[in-house]
């Protein structure tokens, strides 16, 4: 069975404005490593790729300077920033903090419609055919069921928090993809579990599955570099 791919918008059923289009596709890319850690931003192609203008463009790449995806340089232009494995242990950090607390909040507080997303999520990431599947659309997957559990909380900050760093932590996850094959299976039964375990209210469940998922990509990681 091949399961549909996942909507990788923050809020997919909001209209976005150029800027907001501009900044969610090159965001993308960021993290897939389509561009590629330390490339150079060449602004004019990209809006042309985009069909837009550059100002929106410039404005989305304000946006991903902020969320530590874009650095400028006077008189050097903007690039990709680097991956540099010291990243990890401070973004883990945070995420063994805050991913659990969003599963919590997730299964305590998640409306009707929302439990029943996540539930949906869960049978479609159990149908995903994981040795049929490109490895980038899995990434995908793992994005977007993280992007639906922190919506779920209701809390628009920790909503935003967790994106920038999950976003970060997948763009870590790409650089290793080729070492990490053997987690695939372990992201999809992982995600399976906790998102089931939110969509049934189940908090401590939750709660302790979403450290077990923060700490075990750590450990993985480590353990091939």
């Amino acid at each position: 069975m091949t399961a549909t791919p996942l909507r990788l918008d923050d809020a997919p059923d909001a209209p976005a404005s150029l800027a907001e289009q501009a900044y969610r596709a090159v965001r993308d890319q960021l993290i897939m490593l389509q561009i590629q850690p330390g490339e150079p931003i060449d602004d004019v192609e990209l809006a042309r790729s985009l069909g837009m203008g550059r100002t929106p463009l410039r404005e989305a790449l304000k946006r991903l300077e902020g969320d530590r995806l874009v650095v400028s340089y006077p008189r050097r232009g903007t690039f990709a920033t680097g991956v540099d494995i010291a990243d990890l242990a401070h973004v883990s950090e945070i995420r063994a903090t805050l991913e659990p607390l969003a599963a919590r909040r997730a299964a305590q507080r998640a409306t009707d419609a929302a439990r029943a997303e996540l539930e949906g999520l869960a049978a479609g990431t159990q149908a995903l055919d994981i040795t049929h599947t490109d490895r980038s659309e899995v990434m995908r997957w793992d994005l977007g069921a993280h992007r639906a559990i922190y919506r779920a909380t209701g809390n628009p900050y920790l909503e935003d928090t967790l994106i920038r760093y999950d976003n970060l932590a997948t763009r870590i996850h790409c650089v290793f993809l080729d070492q990490l094959s053997t987690m695939d299976m372990h992201i999809v039964a992982e995600h399976v579990a906790l998102l089931r375990a939110i969509a049934a209210g189940e908090a401590d469940r939750a709660e302790e599955l979403a450290l077990e998922h923060v700490v075990g990509f750590e450990k993985a990681v480590r353990a091939v570099i």
